[in-house]
């Protein structure tokens, strides 16, 4: 993932309404979910929600299939894995860590050397 697209995912969903529509679809999985199951579980006006989902789509953090007269939204799990690969990329100075006591200890290591 290049810099400019992080950039955008995270833009994306650094505000409160569109970070909790993302993670209710991708607990949703591949299926996805319609607008108004979206609207219903979270509360979100369907004129604010159309808003938010296009802030999403534009990002390419989710997508968007029609079926019949509805739109299903689904997370988009590649853009996921790269931005989470993106920022990832350099933790614990290239070496590979399962947790975070371990990337602490790398850096306690690098402080001390």
């Amino acid at each position: 993932m290049e810099t400019k697209q992080a950039v955008a995912a995270l833009a994306a969903i650094a505000q409160d309404s569109r970070l909790a529509i993302f993670r209710l679809l991708v607990q949703s999985g591949p299926d996805g979910l319609i607008a108004s199951k979206i609207s219903e579980n979270l509360g979100i006006a369907p004129s604010s929600l159309t808003f938010h989902l296009k802030e999403l789509t534009h990002a390419n953090m989710i997508s968007v299939t029609q079926d019949g007269r509805f739109m299903i939204y689904v997370a988009n799990f590649t853009t996921m894995d790269a931005l989470l690969g993106f920022l990832t990329e350099n933790c614990c100075g290239g070496n590979p860590c399962s947790s975070t006591s371990a990337c602490t200890a790398a850096a306690d290591t690098e402080a001390t050397a």
